[in-house]
């Protein structure tokens, strides 16, 4: 949180380490303090929105912050391997991969080319964007559409992490391992924690 507002006030901590001495210390190992699931977005790298150096975040990224078994396992890796105990699922307004899954469920995709790859992200949105989608109604001004499914899919995403992994599932019993959901701004590069504690 305090290295989003550094990127905020664009004010980048003189402490991070991304020079020579640093790369050198992590040749031997890492101890990355979160795990990062966030959308593979070019407007979106984790590292510089938290103002963190080398080492110090294990950055996952997919379309949509979808999970499925390779990123699931990216985060179990992250837990046993590094003792890491902060996954944080990071979603971010205007979304591509929401988009399109909000055409699709609103019927307004036609013509839009979905290959079987990209047809499996929106698969992986559109439970959550349904939901939206019949609470709120079609009728609903479509940012606000936007704004509750990016949302939504974040908090499935979370869900996702916290029940479709038994070493999660215990991590987060018995040794204290926090999954929380976040949205990032685009328009301001504030970075807002979802359901916080």
């Amino acid at each position: 949180m305090e290295g989003n507002r550094r990127f905020v006030d664009n004010t980048r901590s003189e402490h991070i380490a991304i020079g020579p001495a640093a790369r050198a210390a992590l040749v031997e190992g890492q101890r990355p303090f979160a795990i990062i699931l966030s959308c593979s977005d070019s407007r979106v790298p984790a590292e510089i929105i938290f103002d963190q150096g080398l080492g110090d975040l294990f950055v996952i990224r997919v379309a949509g912050n979808v999970v499925a078994p390779s990123l699931v396992g990216s985060v179990e890796f992250a837990a046993a391997a590094f003792g890491t105990r902060l996954a944080v699922v990071m979603g971010h307004t205007r979304c591509g991969a929401i988009k399109s899954t909000l055409d699709d469920v609103l019927g307004e995709g036609e013509g839009e080319v979905l290959t079987d790859n990209i047809r499996d992200i929106v698969e992986r949105c559109r439970s959550p964007v349904e939901t939206v989608v019949s609470a709120a109604g079609r009728e609903c001004a479509r940012d606000a559409l936007m704004r509750q499914a990016v949302r939504a899919n974040v908090r499935n995403s979370c869900d996702h992490l916290r029940h479709g992994s038994r070493l999660i599932e215990r991590l987060c019993a018995e040794e204290g391992m926090r999954i929380v959901g976040a949205e990032y701004a685009l328009e301001t590069g504030e970075v807002t924690f979802l359901d916080p504690p």
